[in-house]
């Protein structure tokens, strides 16, 4: 059975047939990689009762397998020369099918206790304006996932206060092949002009694109009605415009990455993208930059996200519960036998459910480090990301040696999902693997104060409150971004008073106002800039507290939810007038 970090992510990939055995068990997990892989796997995906689910046969190297009902995967050694499922001659089944979301109702009564008057007023106008418009019309979100990254976490508080509201509003997500996946991520950091894995987009790209695009399109249009609006988010759905516009959807597409400056493989991407996208009835992106030339002259909105400030991942937290969450989820340490304030036996490490609802935290995370955690007093700087090479988390662990070398006294915790649990990023292992490597060869006293932290994503509430806590523990928030669309955990950071060292790329820019509400990096490869940053921070806890205050605000004023909806108000009276 693979228990610790390595195990699991290693999986059989450094073994050989023999030294395999009769296989591996795979617990929590709902997703497989076979990079490095010396034979091909037979897979069998269980649900949480250990029953089949379903079966993946002589899966080969450099592969991913995923179900998403799946609560544990077993890996076996395949017979030698078994032939693939879907190998060249035999039908691929059509499995795509489009999931709805159980999104819960949420109120709106909170979010107007926090903004202004004046943007109260405006926003119960906007409401308004928005039921009459739709009429009995519902609103479809469409993506790939509903757990990891800043997409999903927007669906779940934007579709829960539409409903709150009586709009419906609903969501969907559909799925792809290993092949798929590869590609979507291909064309993911071509978008942010980076080579990735360095493959192509090649006409047999495009097939593959197209028929789990054409799969895809045909199940999301056994959930639509007459005169439904559909909102297909990122490169992953880009393929259906064409097959729901034909049904008479009105359709827009949401793109929420892109480059500030365009190169080669940005331009690929777009190439690839824009037979599909141009059929749509509007396109929207989170900047103006990020508009490629091929959408000039459509129905276009500039909408920068927002937070949900009441989400368990935003939510207020008293210090002492954030030190409880911390100490049950394994990130804190905890207190001596017979030591302590006593707020062990106090405080339950608990957080509040979208229903209103109180449960605590159950799961630990899987942390890489010597053994040492943490103690209540002692400084921390997070960030908080997907495992993914364009957030450089091998960047801020070097970035860290240097702050430590300078003599301040601090933490490193590098939090991500755990592996798997991110459906549509097929690298997040792999980078995650260079991480650690990387974490190894740190000096001792560096390496003891470096944890890497796999956060459990089994419960996504769960997840969040544990993010929410650790950042609100940091003395400093970085998101040391080569590339960014956006980068929601900039404003969650900031609306919890941190002060914020990111990247002056993409929506980051947008969000931090230099020296006032965070520090920009103006060159995010730039490690001497980056300690120095956040050596600057640690050392002057006054600057950083004032920074923090500014931050809120900032949050407050620009990055919540009345802003956000108002101006798709607007799109779709743009759409719909008349």
């Amino acid at each position: 059975m693979a228990t610790g970090p390595l195990a699991r992510l290693l999986g059989l990939s450094h073994l050989d047939r023999n030294a395999a055995g009769a296989g591996l068990l795979i617990p929590r997990c709902s997703s497989v990689h076979t990079f490095g892989m010396r034979f091909a796997l037979d897979l069998v995906f269980l649900d949480r009762h250990d029953r089949p689910v379903s079966f993946r046969r002589a899966v080969p190297p450099r592969r991913i397998a995923f179900d998403r009902r799946a609560s544990v995967v077993l890996e076996l050694p395949c017979a030698e020369g078994a032939a693939p499922a879907g190998a060249r001659g035999e039908a691929r089944p059509q499995t795509m099918t489009a999931r709805e979301v159980n999104v819960p109702s949420l109120s709106l009564e909170r979010l107007f206790g926090v903004i202004d008057p004046e943007a109260r007023e405006a926003f119960k106008v906007g409401l308004g304006r928005a039921q009459g418009l739709l009429g009995e019309r519902r609103i479809w979100n469409v993506n790939t996932t509903s757990s990891g990254g800043g997409v999903a976490e927007m669906l779940w508080s934007w579709v829960g206060l539409a409903r709150g509201i009586g709009i419906d509003m609903r969501w969907l997500t559909v799925g792809g092949f290993a092949e798929f996946f590869a590609l979507t991520k291909r064309l993911h950091n071509y978008l942010h002009g980076e080579v990735g894995d360095g493959a192509g987009l090649t006409p047999a790209e495009r097939s593959v694109f197209e028929q789990v695009s054409e799969e895809n399109a045909a199940s999301v249009l056994g959930h639509l009605g007459p005169g439904d609006v559909v909102f297909l988010h990122d490169p992953q759905t880009a393929g259906l415009v064409p097959h729901l516009t034909a049904a008479g959807h009105l359709v827009v597409w949401r793109c929420h990455i892109g480059a500030d400056e365009r190169n080669e493989l940005s331009d690929a991407a777009w190439e690839f993208l824009c037979p599909y996208v141009t059929g749509a009835d509007a396109v929207v992106f989170s900047r103006r930059a990020f508009v490629p030339r091929c959408c000039e002259g459509m129905t276009t909105a500039i909408v920068p996200p927002s937070i949900d400030p009441f989400s368990p991942k935003n939510q207020e937290m008293a210090p002492a519960r954030v030190r409880a969450i911390l100490r049950r989820a394994g990130l804190l340490a905890a207190y001596p036998a017979g030591a302590g304030s006593g707020e062990a036996e106090e405080v339950a490490p608990a957080f509040e459910r979208h229903d209103g609802s109180e449960t605590e935290i159950e799961r630990r995370c899987e942390v890489v480090g010597e053994g040492e955690l943490p103690a209540d007093g002692d400084r921390i700087v997070v960030q908080v990301s997907r495992w993914d090479r364009l957030k450089d988390p091998a960047g801020v662990m070097h970035g860290f040696a240097a702050v430590r070398e300078a003599g301040h006294d601090a933490w490193l915790v590098l939090a991500g999902p755990s592996l798997g649990s991110v459906t549509d990023d097929p690298d997040g292992g792999a980078v995650l693997a260079e991480v650690e490597a990387d974490w190894r060869r740190l000096p001792d006293g560096i390496r003891s104060r470096v944890l890497l932290a796999c956060l459990p994503m089994e419960d996504l509430a769960e997840n969040a409150a544990i993010v929410n806590a650790l950042q609100r523990q940091a003395t400093v928030v970085v998101q040391k971004s080569l590339k960014e669309g956006f980068g929601l955990t900039v404003t969650e950071a900031m609306w919890k008073g941190r002060p914020v060292v990111a990247g002056a790329t993409g929506g980051i820019a947008d969000q931090i106002e230099d020296g006032v509400t965070g520090v920009l990096l103006h060159n995010p490869l730039d490690l001497n800039a980056f300690a120095a940053a956040v050596g600057d921070l640690l050392g002057d806890p006054e600057r950083a507290r004032a920074m923090g205050v500014a931050a809120r605000e900032s949050v407050r004023r620009n990055f919540l939810e009345d802003r956000h909806t108002l101006q798709y108000v607007e799109l779709l009276e743009r759409l719909l007038a008349g």
